[in-house]
């Protein structure tokens, strides 16, 4: 009977364990289970550069999103960023992302600057306002050949 008991209690403490390891590797990994937490936006750039996916989305520099997914506009020829961002957050028609390097040669995350417009974006949108990485080997490059 005692064996039995031993038993049951060691398998509830594994069966807790794993649970509490699922648990913390959805949270520390990010993944979202029940609902979605975030909107989507859309940006067309001239050159992302060094941008990756999961890269920081910050506006006044608190993180307010990722980046979801970066890829190629087959008909402009740019490429196209997916911005994931929180919901709740409401972003002007007019609104900046900019292309920025944390430090001299970080990791690149997107800037965003409010412009003065009352109208709002809405999940899907396009925002038209982009300006793409500084390519610092475009410029060494430039400079080196004479062409600056």
């Amino acid at each position: 009977m005692k064996r039995v008991t031993m038993e049951t209690a060691a398998g509830f403490f594994v069966l807790i364990g794993i649970v509490c390891i699922g648990y913390l590797t959805i949270r520390f990994g990010k993944m979202e289970v029940m609902g979605d937490r975030t909107y989507e936006l859309y940006g067309r750039f001239e050159s992302v550069a060094g941008l990756k996916t999961g890269a920081s989305i910050q506006l006044a520099g608190v993180q307010v999103g990722q980046v979801g997914k970066v890829g190629l506009d087959k008909a402009q020829q740019k490429a196209l960023v997916t911005l994931r961002i929180q919901k709740g957050l409401l972003l002007t028609d007019d609104v900046i992302a900019s292309i920025k390097t944390a430090g001299l040669i970080g990791d690149k995350y997107i800037k965003l600057t409010q412009g003065g417009s009352d109208e709002m974006l809405k999940p899907g949108d396009t925002i038209t306002e982009t300006e793409s990485a500084l390519d610092l080997e475009e410029l060494i490059s430039k400079y080196v050949f004479g062409k600056l």
